[in-house]
């Protein structure tokens, strides 16, 4: 018998192990597709019986007991859950477009979503960004409550004039308008330091809030320039877009300056950092307050690509940013572009 070379069988063994996670996967996603595609049939038929037959509430209740009777340790066939799966189907009975979204999550991310968010507009977001990035139901909850859906909308970039069409709609959809920090527990009076040093050590729940695709690669990154050495807060690399991203963190109102700084840190990265195949990286600014005119009007300028965003250290959204939502026809316009890189 011929000796087993251990750097062989360590890649056979890789690509065995990866194969069974794979083969996981796809069998806990086709499980989670005939679960929903049962809840779905079985509130069809009761709306339709009780349209038919006048059948009022007690039936529900009837049929959950008889069915836990046959399929005894199935808690899903509860009266609560057979009401939620008539629901469910009624729900989305006649949106062709939210249908096969519904299908990619599971059963108890889909009751969060539809008993939280009243707007298709606001359901497609959040069941695209599920299936998309992986959230768990705590993650989705986390987005929901902090109202991600209006912070993603609200976003003031200037991706539509400097970056390529292939990458420009995924990346509006990458930068956020409004950022909470409220799992840092930081005072209302801080430094930009220890700004800095609580998302560092809340790292996790900072790239959760950054919303997906995010790696961090460090924080107070050296530069060296003509001799002298400049530090962006932090450098991340988005995995979709395949370009680094710099944010500059700033505990006081967004100035027009602060521009000028993050394109002099893009240039430096492109020429310095970027790597062969890569996308030219991108700037984040997040700063306490920000007017949205005076952003408007510095990134006009901007040659490279900049987003500008705010942040608090509480879970609320601000009170203004309320009324300031696109029309739904834009939203459907940006989350068309979802459609298409997820098609793609």
């Amino acid at each position: 018998m011929t000796e087993i070379d251990n750097n062989d069988y360590g890649q056979f063994l890789q690509t065995i192990k990866q194969n069974i996670r794979s083969h996981q996967l796809h069998a806990m996603q086709a499980v989670n597709k005939e679960l929903l595609a049962l809840y779905w049939k079985i509130g069809e038929s009761i709306q339709k019986k009780q349209q038919a037959l006048g059948w009022g509430k007690s039936v529900v209740q009837t049929l959950a007991k008889d069915l836990q009777t046959e399929f005894p340790g199935r808690n899903g066939f509860s009266s609560q859950n057979l009401w939620l799966m008539r629901q469910f189907y009624n729900e989305y009975a006649e949106n062709e477009k939210l249908q096969p979204l519904v299908r990619e999550i599971s059963w108890s991310k889909n009751l969060l979503v539809m008993s939280r968010c009243k707007d298709d507009l606001e359901r497609e977001f959040y069941l695209r960004a599920t299936a998309r990035y992986g959230w768990t139901k705590a993650v989705l909850q986390h987005q929901v409550d902090n109202q991600s859906y209006q912070k993603y909308l609200l976003g003031q970039t200037n991706f539509e004039q400097v970056l390529p069409e292939s990458i420009r709609s995924q990346a509006i959809l990458a930068v956020k308008d409004h950022y909470s920090f409220d799992f840092l527990e930081l005072s209302t009076a801080h430094s930009e330091r220890e700004l800095e040093q609580a998302l560092i050590q809340n790292l996790r729940h900072f790239l959760i809030e950054m919303g997906g695709s995010f790696a961090f690669i460090g924080n107070q990154h050296r530069l060296e320039v003509g001799g002298q050495e400049y530090f962006i807060d932090l450098l991340l690399f988005h995995r979709r877009l395949r370009c680094l991203v710099a944010i500059e963190l700033k505990i006081g109102d967004f100035k027009p300056e602060h521009k000028g700084k993050m394109e002099f840190y893009l240039e430096a990265l492109e020429n310095q950092e970027r790597f062969e195949g890569e996308n030219s990286p991108i700037g984040i600014i997040i700063c306490r307050n920000k007017n949205k005119t005076v952003v408007e009007y510095a990134l006009r300028t901007a040659s490279r690509p900049i987003g500008v965003a705010s942040y608090t250290v509480v879970p609320q959204l601000p009170e203004d940013y309320r009324n300031e939502l696109p029309s739904p026809e834009e939203i459907a316009e940006r989350l068309k572009a979802w459609e298409e890189i997820d098609n793609g």
